[in-house]
């Protein structure tokens, strides 16, 4: 029996805290400090609110194991403020001078191969205030049958704002309203851009003549402070009025300077004048300055529209347009149509033929033609027409038709295009009409259908085009999903039927369309062939990497698989190990017929044939390769992130311990690991401290635990874990452990840890300790030192002599938490000593809807010249602080003090601990917890056993 009992013991794991810990990811979104307020409902959790400028800083507080990944996104955006990436994958959210662009929900999204992704969002709402626009209006209308005029004046005051702005209206420096003044009339217009505003004056009266301003204020939200613009209204005020030095149309002879002038006529206040050019910004070397625009030896590419515009904020913005044309021409073409009318498309004697003339010119209706036969221009008659503009043809397009062809009107026709009187040379096309012209036929030659080529090589594709002229060959592509030619283009001309692609890529493969086109030749429908064009590039392999686990003496069959390539075939593949070539494993029959991956078979893994195996994979262009990593080694450990409250310290002593857990990441893929070897640094150091930690088998899921002690406040160390199996060394895993003095509140530094002083109670607590006591400070009441018994350690206490009257009340607020658990307890020393003693109140103030304080705990009167702990349980739903509230008593013997003050997850102890029990500092390895999923039944067990 006893050797029964002695192997059950054996089995309880050492390190073992539980099994199962793999848990699904769950997120939280929390801000980095206190958010702005609009409204006293709009602090949540959800709602994150910032001044346009500000830093964002959003943080996701993730739970789950392994420790999940996060990713950062932003509805109809990027989540980051570079705005080309689209998500960003840290816990961290931060954005730099947030514009109200930016704007919006963020989701944090928080998965771990676990169950579902966790998905939370936020809503970031990004305030701002615009300086204000403030423009004049004025109306004149007849009253009573022109018997007199009545003159009103409306003044808009326009801003863009988040929140909506608050407007006041004043004259001078009296604030404007309906009620005071019957000549006033304040409203918001409707379909306006903007928040808008507008001072109706009704029948303009004299002292209706001054300044006017116009404030808009957001209240002070987010510190943004209010903005102010004024206006001077005098009976001389008018709208902005102008006039040109030129026509609205200019036409110029390129080479030429324009001077355009841009004249006032009017305005009060003086109007500020601008140049502007549709479409892009004005031409190179053009200078505008005022009213006058410039623009030296202008050519073609400076025609377009100048507008010159005047604004004062009176009335609308007066306005004027130039139109510069600079004389040019251009793309000379013509076209050969035969009789429309006996749908012909060949020239026949008997038949009508037109021969159609056209030019790109600016301007365009000036445009002259003139055309010639056989060297001399071409006379009207019954049988020749020329006529302009014809409706079958682009705009200001010569055409001259020979009625009933006859053999004498074959020849040489020249069209000739020219500006009259201006230094601008003439364009001309010239045209042979004989028996031997004819229209346009268009073939692939002989072999070259079908082009192949490598990726990054030239290609030419390649239409031949024979008739009389020879038209520009159209090319475009066949492929609906690729309808643009690499040049960017639908369409692209070539003069010789040849389309050259330089270093084409494997995109461009597909069918391309060559066409004759319906100008410089034939106007009849196009003829058309096609080429199609082949791109081979190298294979594309999966996997290119692979990490390959398995136990010693186990088979591994590793496969490299083609995914893509031109042509689609392993023409060849080599196996290397260690970069060494192997022999060709033995290829199956059916395999060999489409090879589309290889395999090599490793009948058991041994430490020799541990390591790099390598798979060059052909297919005649080139090569990829597929790299296995195989080994009988451990994957790394899995740290354990939510260990709740990890750093154990006191403020006794200057060292402190972390509880470090961890699981096994696939335990059972290779062979059980023996131990780990852990490696404690000091950031900043070389030294470190080694030891290993035997452990028993370890299943999936399983949470080790070990007790890192002696680590020195407030330092921060490096952790590395090696699991250890037969094979030796496993993967290791690194982390970073800080001392985090958050939780715990000693008020041994000034800051107090964030505690700030409320501004609404009547006075405030007080830092001291023995050796900055008053030393004429009340008997009888206060403690002698904090809770530590050193007079070097800090306390916090209500001094409650005079001037400190009865109910007067001092409170001391935390930092802001963010609520990421559903239940916290708030622990902490108290000293209430003396016979007028009053009160201390712990309360809640919870932001999750406005600023609501709670009340959580309480106590009143003389407990006793001893610290006292309690412990507090507190399950805000939201953001919230905690506040600590001392209520002086009937008289000055009434100090009450407070030290080490902890907020911790989870529920409270449900014994209160003595507050004057000694604290055993931690030993160097963890302490043997017992769990009750495995005692119990143990138990149970042997008690049958012994029956």
């Amino acid at each position: 029996m006893e050797v029964t009992c002695l192997l059950l013991l054996a089995l309880i794991p050492f390190h073992c805290r539980g099994q199962g810990v793999y848990a699904p990811a769950q997120a939280q979104i929390v801000h980095a400090g206190q958010a702005c307020v609009v409204k006293e409902d709009n602090v949540s959790e959800r709602v994150y609110t910032i001044r346009e400028g500000d830093t964002l800083v959003l943080q996701c507080l993730v739970t789950g194991h392994p420790r999940p990944q996060v990713r950062w996104t932003k509805t109809a955006g990027s989540a980051s403020d570079k705005f080309q990436e689209t998500s960003v994958f840290n816990e961290t959210l931060r954005i730099e001078r947030i514009a109200r662009t930016q704007g919006g929900r963020y989701y944090c999204k928080a998965e771990n191969g676990v169950g579902v992704p966790a998905i939370k969002s936020i809503r970031v709402d990004v305030q701002y205030l615009d300086e204000p626009v403030l423009t004049v209006h004025q109306t004149v209308s007849d009253v009573r049958g022109n018997f007199y005029q009545e003159k009103t004046v409306f003044l808009r005051c326009t801003v863009n704002s988040n929140p909506p702005a608050r407007f006041i209206w004043k004259r001078g420096s009296d604030t404007l309203s309906h009620s005071q003044d019957n000549g006033v009339d304040i409203y918001e217009p409707l379909y306006t851009q903007g928040e808008t505003k507008v001072l109706k004056l009704k029948n303009l009266r004299p002292q209706d003549y001054a300044s006017y301003t116009c404030q808009v204020s957001v209240r002070n939200v987010c510190g943004i402070p209010d903005k102010a613009i004024t206006f001077r209204l005098t009976n001389t005020t008018a709208p902005p009025a102008l006039k040109l030095s030129v026509n609205e149309t200019l036409v110029v002879n390129p080479g030429e300077n324009v001077t355009v002038q841009c004249l006032l006529t009017g305005g009060d206040p003086l109007p500020q004048l601008q140049w502007s050019h549709g479409p892009g910004p004005l031409p190179l070397g053009a200078l505008a300055q005022g009213g006058t625009l410039s623009i030296p030896s202008a050519q073609a590419r400076d025609s377009g529209y100048y507008n010159c515009t005047a604004t004062n904020n009176v009335g609308n913005p007066a306005k004027k347009t130039v139109n510069l044309l600079v004389r040019s021409m251009k793309n000379a073409t013509f076209q050969i149509t035969p009789d429309v009318i006996k749908e012909s498309e060949n020239i026949q004697l008997g038949q009508d033929l037109k021969l159609s003339c056209h030019v790109d010119a600016v301007p365009q209706e000036k445009v002259t033609y003139q055309w010639f036969k056989n060297g001399k221009p071409a006379r009207m008659s019954k049988r020749l027409l020329v006529t302009r503009n014809d409706p079958e043809l682009p705009a200001v397009t010569s055409s001259l038709e020979l009625i009933d062809l006859h053999f004498s009107d074959y020849g040489t026709y020249l069209c000739m295009a020219s500006f009259p009187g201006a230094p601008v040379p003439d364009l001309s096309v010239e045209v042979n009409i004989s028996s031997e012209t004819v229209p346009p036929t268009i073939s692939v030659p002989k072999g070259r259908a079908v082009v192949t080529v490598r990726e990054g090589s030239p290609a030419e594709l390649q239409c031949e085009v024979r008739g009389k002229p020879r038209p520009p060959v159209l090319w475009s592509r066949v492929d609906k999903e690729a309808a643009l030619l690499p040049s960017g283009l639908p369409l692209e001309e070539t003069p010789d039927g040849k389309l050259r692609l330089e270093r084409v890529s494997r995109d461009m493969s597909g069918t391309y369309r060559c066409q004759t086109a319906r100008y410089n030749g034939f106007n009849v429908r196009p003829r058309e062939a096609q080429v199609q064009l082949n791109v081979q590039f190298p294979p594309e392999v999966e996997p290119t990497s692979q990490d390959v686990r398995q136990a010693l003496g186990r088979p591994v069959l590793l496969r490299c698989s083609l995914l893509r390539g031109s042509p689609q075939r392993i023409a060849s593949a080599v196996w290397r190990f260690k970069g060494q070539l192997l022999p060709p494993p033995a290829v199956l029959p059916a395999a060999a017929e489409a090879p589309d991956h290889a395999e090599l078979r490793l009948d058991a893994v041994t430490r020799e044939s541990s390591g790099s195996y390598e798979c060059s994979v052909s297919n005649d262009v080139g090569s990829a390769a597929c790299l296995f990593q195989v080994s009988a080694k451990a994957y790394s450990p899995e740290f354990y992130f939510d260990t709740p409250n990890p750093t154990r310290s006191h403020k006794l002593s200057k060292n402190y311990s972390y509880v470090l857990q961890w699981t096994q990441r696939e335990p059972d893929a290779v062979d059980p690991v023996l131990n780990y070897r852990l490696s404690v640094r000091q950031l900043n150091q070389h030294n470190a401290m080694v030891k290993a930690i035997p452990v028993r088998r370890v299943e999936k899921g399983q949470l080790l635990e070990y007790l890192l002690t002696d680590l020195r406040v407030p330092h921060s160390y490096e952790v590395r874990l090696t699991p250890y199996t037969t094979f030796g060394a496993g993967d290791m895993a690194s982390r970073i452990i800080h001392y985090t003095e958050h939780n715990t509140c000693h008020f041994e530094d000034e800051k107090i840890c964030g505690y700030t002083q409320d501004l609404t109670d009547n006075f405030d607590w007080t830092r001291q300790n023995a050796l900055t006591q008053n030393p004429k400070r009340s008997p009888n009441t206060g403690p002698p030192t904090d809770i530590s018994g050193t007079p070097e350690g800090y306390y916090m206490f209500i001094e409650t002599s005079r001037p400190r009257e009865l109910g007067d009340r001092a409170r001391l607020v935390s930092p802001l938490y963010n609520a990421s658990a559903k239940f916290y307890c708030v622990s902490f020393f108290y000293h209430m000593y003396g016979k007028h003693i009053g009160s201390l109140n712990l309360l809640v103030r919870s932001r999750n809807k406005g600023a609501l304080d709670t009340h959580a705990w309480s106590l009143s009167g003389n407990k006793g010249n001893v610290w006292q702990q309690a412990h507090v349980p507190i399950n805000p739903s939201g953001p919230f602080q905690i506040i600590f509230e001392g209520v002086r008593g009937s008289g000055y013997l009434g100090d009450i003090a407070i030290d080490d003050v902890t907020l911790k997850k989870g529920e409270c102890p449900r014994k209160q601990m003595d507050p004057n029990k000694v604290v055993v500092m931690p030993g160097s390895r963890a302490p043997y917890r017992s769990s009750p999923q495995l005692w119990g039944p143990v138990v149970i067990f042997l008690l049958a056993m012994q029956r």
